[in-house]
């Protein structure tokens, strides 16, 4: 279940009266891993599964489905109980370990250490025209129902360059895309060739994830942060954000989008 009804007091047409809303639940889920709590997400209450094997995927706990010998959730509780292929003691300071690393002669800047092991270098030739980041933003956003009915989600969405193949919505940004990586993992999808749509604003987290998941092109009708940008051109995602009235941003890596030869340069403003 996504939402809640409830009863509200609105005022419109200069008057109050008394109705009824939806509202978008939010849901703690705790993950234990091998017996031992590993992380509480506060999350929407669908799609479980997936979100726990996004999320561990994300943190450099499990890279295949196979990693994973058990995973149950017991939802009334909010509990998941995950047991691994090869065991591990969970390091808490490799989760919160800030960490510089160095990677092709550029100093790379990651919260933690895991991020350092996990995201990785984008090597993708796909290219996408401009119309097509149009067609795809629209998809996502027709395609997201519990976001017209809440206005409280975010969304997530893999594509190729023509249509959205699957979508996920969630009240956490980040847990929309783990949702996502969750699916991919669960179905061995080759990611080099698709595209991310994303709902949400674009910040270092955002481009990190999107970097595990292995997809080149992010599109978002949100702005990016400048951390964000800078990790998204050092490992060569392009970003495309307020994708919004027949407008958009390339922020970094424009040589896979068709028409950025064609660029006018805006003329400098006169004294």
């Amino acid at each position: 279940m996504v939402h809640n009804k409830l009863k509200v007091i609105k005022f419109s047409n200069d008057s109050l009266i008394e109705t009824t809303d939806v509202a978008a639940i939010e849901y703690p889920l705790t993950i234990y891993v091998d017996g031992e709590e590993f992380a509480t997400i506060v999350c929407t209450p669908t799609h479980l599964n997936e979100l726990v094997i996004g999320f561990l995927a994300s943190e450099g706990m499990i890279r295949f489905k196979e990693d994973i010998t058990l995973l149950e959730i017991d939802e009334s509780r909010g509990f998941a109980y995950v047991e691994l292929k090869i065991k591990q003691s969970i390091n808490k300071e490799m989760f919160s370990k800030r960490m510089i690393g160095s990677c092709c002669g550029k100093s790379r800047q990651f919260y933690f250490h895991n991020d350092a092991k996990t995201a990785k270098t984008i090597m993708s030739k796909q290219l996408i025209s401009i119309a097509q980041c149009f067609s795809l933003m629209n998809q996502m956003q027709m395609n997201s129902t519990d976001f017209q009915l809440t206005g409280g989600v975010h969304n997530a969405a893999l594509c190729t360059t023509d249509q959205l193949l699957f979508s996920y919505s969630d009240v956490g940004r980040h847990n929309a895309l783990d949702k996502l990586f969750g699916h991919c993992i669960q179905s061995n999808m080759p990611l080099k060739d698709k595209i991310i749509v994303f709902s949400g604003r674009i910040s270092s987290e955002v481009v990190l994830k999107v970097a595990k998941i292995g997809a080149g092109i992010l599109l978002s009708k949100s702005a990016p942060t400048s951390l964000g940008i800078d990790l998204a051109a050092d490992l060569g995602i392009t970003v495309v954000g307020f994708i919004r009235n027949d407008q958009l941003n390339i922020y970094s890596h424009p040589e896979r989008i068709i028409e950025a030869n064609q660029i006018n340069k805006e003329p400098e403003p006169s004294c």
